[in-house]
């Protein structure tokens, strides 16, 4: 086989969209308002050992300077039925928290209701990564609720949930 070596930018996109990936909402209260982002990039399962769990950001983000100095992150892994609530979070409009369900911890971390996953968070430690930071990020609390919920899957540019498991 050979190998496409064209590591354009759009291409790099389009060959990595083929692996899916959880959505997570990172937020946090910023000078008394939830500020927040979303991440495809989110892993699970990075240490048991200490508890850690990493994303990777873009250097330009605008929100995540602001998230990175707060003393906690709030991660709420997202639903299958949550996809407007991802696109609002991820957009650049003034309040994207408008007519969102959301709770605040006592150390500040938001998390969005009918999430499948919560994390009370903090930061770790952040690695450059080219035109991104790898952050990892150091669990304190969590919540799961005990059901089938599904979450939100993105796979080659769009959303999609999970098939239902087939009963045999």
């Amino acid at each position: 086989m050979a190998l496409d070596v064209n590591l354009e930018p759009a291409v790099l996109r389009q060959a990595f969209g083929r692996f899916p990936s959880g959505i997570a909402a990172l937020c946090a209260r910023v000078d008394g308002v939830p500020e927040g982002i979303v991440a495809s990039s989110f892993t699970v399962g990075v240490s048991l050992d200490p508890p850690l769990v990493m994303f990777a950001i873009q250097n330009t983000s605008r929100t995540w300077p602001e998230l990175r100095k707060q003393p906690r992150i709030g991660v709420s892994v997202l639903a299958s039925g949550q996809k407007d609530a991802c696109l609002q979070i991820a957009s650049k409009s003034a309040d994207r928290f408008a007519a969102l369900d959301i709770e605040y911890t006592p150390a500040g971390a938001v998390l969005l209701a009918d999430a499948v996953l919560w994390l009370d968070c903090s930061v770790e430690a952040e690695y450059p990564a080219g035109d991104h930071q790898v952050v990892l990020l150091r669990v304190h609390g969590l919540q799961f609720e005990d059901r089938d919920s599904a979450p939100l899957v993105f796979h080659a540019s769009e959303f999609h949930r999970l098939p239902e498991p087939s009963l045999v």
